[in-house]
């Protein structure tokens, strides 16, 4: 791990690192994320530390079956502790071996296990050594029982007396078994000793480091804001970048810090990432998991030749002297054929030192099709951080070897040029405001003190004609509401959401640093700098990422404020006769039903967690909240809040074609319709451009699904109980 870069920044504050690592280990807080699994495995891990008096007992008894821990061996409260914590720990092995028998992808069929592409043999084998060595606890006291050489009255050892009293008294007995469990536990030891890449054994040492080495002092999760790009232990400014010092991303297994190595080797290989992956869901090659466990062997496989002084210098010539390599190819010939692996490549992407022929150990369709949804870093029962690294990877890609789907090329191109996605010119920004009743204010030079809040109507809100209506419908509760807004109108540019999960960290620095300048100025010498934003992705990008850039500002997304408004009671529904129409300015969309048809208010709804409102911000009550105080009827997906399926369109996705498996949107529409709901709800403009597209498909296809069904924003939802109409 000493091999990965410096990342100085992991060590502190200790009392708040070590309270997250006490929360987390003893309340195993995010094994319970999986209720049974977690419960199972929380007595499987007291018991592998409570329990290690008993292997100092079973190497006496070995030699002498009377043998007890002088003092403790007698006490009746030792007894039962042993009783009971042997027992909870043989049931909750034998749980978890269960549950894998359950989940076995020769059984569930391939895909659909969270165990495709673990390696299942060493799972059986740790899961076995467990499970014995709880029975010959059992076996060990029962025979000590039957020879009358248990010191603990009954009530202490009801399982063990119980069991000696179908026993042999054999002394023998006592001493076999002690034996074949002081074997099974060194059998173990000298095992895993010998397999540092075996993570379901080597985590219960890892986890610990991994959990209080997290990127957050905090505690959260790694999500909300990306880890900065980082060189040599220091966040890297591009415009004081040098390019034959600084590293730019992760082109080498090197290039990761040191902290990302820990996050390969502790790797439980348990695949609940995998389970949440929308690409894996969708049949596509993504694997989070397996991400993870291709650069561990990698990087395990590399680090002899790495050790050895192997390595590129900034001339890009190898800096493994003559001497080494030929120890190497002597010692370590796979540590040569890794050295020669690209980090990014196809099956056919590089030629050995002998002329073999080495595929890349991340193909470059596992690398795009990532959406950054944050589902298999808030899965991780271990802190792994896969969506920095895999950005990292990225990085390196777009910025270095200018490698990267051809559809980004177009998106940077208008960022750069237009500074939307769409490449739409700036003097659209306000057309959304045309069909109002009132005049929005926009910032000319700074924001008037009567104006609360700057209104970030964002790129999509802009120039997507669904997103528009949703800026409008805020726009009129805001107004409704009394709440004093403004606008920058042509001076708002997009944050560079897009091009920072796409890799482009450089235009995403240029673009964050005017963007921040234009807030910034038009905030004046304002102390409380407020923004509403109706992007999850904006909301994430102004209120976890520019803070860095010298942006400190308070932002809520929409559905928070109106939200407050609600409570307030400065938004107020009115009550509609049942099989009224919302009107066509409010829903808008081509799927949405002609005015006095079956358009009904309120109607059942569903609820779409967009992945940067909720699994990256937390933000998951308000949009119910405010679905409730419209009077529908919550039907939820069974997937939703920190489960919800992506929409797709994250990491830049967006701009991409999705040419592998089913079509992410397509599987959450189905998902969606398979509620009855008559309505699909979403909080972000990029969701609902999805969703409406998927929606499209269904209803046009051979055999139409969702005739009836239309797709809006919370806000719109809200207008019209409020509007009544």
């Amino acid at each position: 791990m000493r091999l990965g870069q410096p990342d100085p920044h992991r060590a502190g504050p200790i009392g708040k690192r070590l309270g997250t690592l006490v929360k987390e280990f003893l309340g195993h807080t995010r094994m319970l994320k999986w209720g049974i699994v977690g419960a199972a495995h929380w007595f499987v891990m007291v018991g592998f530390g409570a329990l290690v008096l008993t292997l100092v007992e079973a190497v006496g008894e070995t030699f002498d079956p009377a043998f007890e821990i002088p003092w403790l061996g007698h006490q009746a409260w030792y007894g039962l502790f042993v009783e009971f914590i042997g027992l909870t720990t043989v049931l909750g092995i034998g749980t978890l071996i269960a549950i894998r028998q359950l989940n076995l992808p020769g059984r569930m069929g391939g895909r659909r296990s969270r165990f495709e592409g673990s390696n299942i043999r060493q799972a059986y084998f740790v899961e076995s050594v467990i499970f014995v060595i709880g029975l010959c606890i059992f076996f060990i006291r029962g025979f000590k029982a039957a020879n009358g050489l248990l010191p603990y009255p009954t009530w202490a050892a009801p399982i063990s007396v119980g069991l000696g009293s179908i026993l042999p008294a054999s002394l023998a007995a006592v001493s076999i078994v002690a034996l074949l469990k002081v074997i099974v536990s060194m059998v173990w030891a000298i095992v895993i000793s010998r397999s540092l890449t075996m993570g379901v054994a080597w985590h219960r040492f890892l986890a610990f480091f991994n959990i209080y080495f997290k990127r957050e002092d905090s505690g959260r999760t790694a999500l909300g804001a990306l880890r900065p790009m980082m060189s040599n232990g220091e966040v890297l400014n591009l415009e004081e970048a040098d390019p034959e010092v600084d590293v730019f991303g992760a082109g080498k297994v090197e290039d990761f810090s040191w902290k990302g190595w820990l996050d390969f080797s502790t790797c439980t290989e348990c695949g609940r990432c995998q389970s949440q992956c929308p690409a894996w869901n969708t049949a596509k090659p993504l694997s989070p998991k397996l991400v993870i466990l291709s650069l561990r062997d990698h990087a395990h496989a590399k680090a002899p030749y790495l050790a050895a002084g192997g390595g590129l210098n900034s001339d890009g010539d190898e800096k493994l002297t003559d001497e080494a390599r030929a120890r190497l190819a002597h010692e370590n010939p796979l540590a040569l054929l890794e050295a020669a692996r690209p980090l990014i490549g196809g099956a056919e992407a590089a030629e050995g030192p002998n002329g073999e022929i080495l595929g890349g150990v991340i193909d470059p369709e596992v690398l795009w099709d990532c959406t950054t949804c944050g589902a298999c870093v808030e899965q991780c029962p271990v802190d792994i951080e896969h969506v920095d690294h895999i950005v990292d990877m990225r990085r390196y890609q777009v910025m270095i070897e200018s490698e990267f789907p051809s559809e980004l090329a177009g998106l940077f191109k208008n960022l750069e040029n237009k500074g939307n996605p769409w490449g739409q010119n700036q003097s659209g920004r306000m057309d959304w405001a045309k069909d109002l009743d009132f005049e929005v204010p926009v910032v000319e030079d700074v924001i008037d003190p009567d104006h609360e809040y700057l209104f970030w109507v964002g790129c999509a809100g802009a120039f997507d004609d669904r997103a528009r209506r949703t800026t409008r419908a805020v726009a009129e509760l805001l107004h409704m509401a009394a709440v004093g807004f403004a606008v920058l109108g042509e001076g708002e540019t997009c944050t560079g959401d897009p091009a920072r999960r796409s890799g482009n960290e450089f235009l995403f620095q240029m673009m964050a640093q005017e963007t921040v300048e234009t807030i910034n100025t038009a905030f004046g010498d304002r102390v409380r700098k407020k923004i509403v934003v109706t992007c999850p992705h904006c909301f994430n990008t102004l209120s976890n990422e520019y803070p860095d850039m010298g942006g400190a500002y308070e932002v809520v997304h929409h559905t928070q404020l109106l939200n407050k408004l609600v409570r307030e009671k400065r938004l107020v529904r009115k009550k509609v006769p049942t099989g009224a129409a919302l009107p066509d300015h409010i829903t808008g969309d081509s799927t949405a039903p002609a005015a006095g048809s079956a358009a009904k208010d309120p109607g059942t709804v569903t609820y779409h967690d967009p992945c940067y409102l909720g699994r990256h911000n937390k933000v998951y009550s308000p949009p119910r909240e405010l679905i409730g105080a419209t009077g529908a009827t919550l039907a939820e997906m069974p997937r939703n809040s920190s489960r919800a399926l992506c929409c797709g369109a994250g990491g830049a996705r967006m701009w991409m074609e999705e040419k592998i498996g089913k079509r992410i949107n397509l599987e959450r529409t189905d998902e969606a319709l398979s509620t009855g709901a008559e309505t699909i709800v979403t909080g972000c403009p990029f969701c609902r451009v999805m969703l409406t597209d998927g929606l499209t498909a269904r209803q046009n296809a051979d055999e139409p699904q969702g005739t009836d069904v239309e797709v809006m924003d919370v806000a719109q939802l809200l207008l019209a109980g409020v509007k009544g109409s």
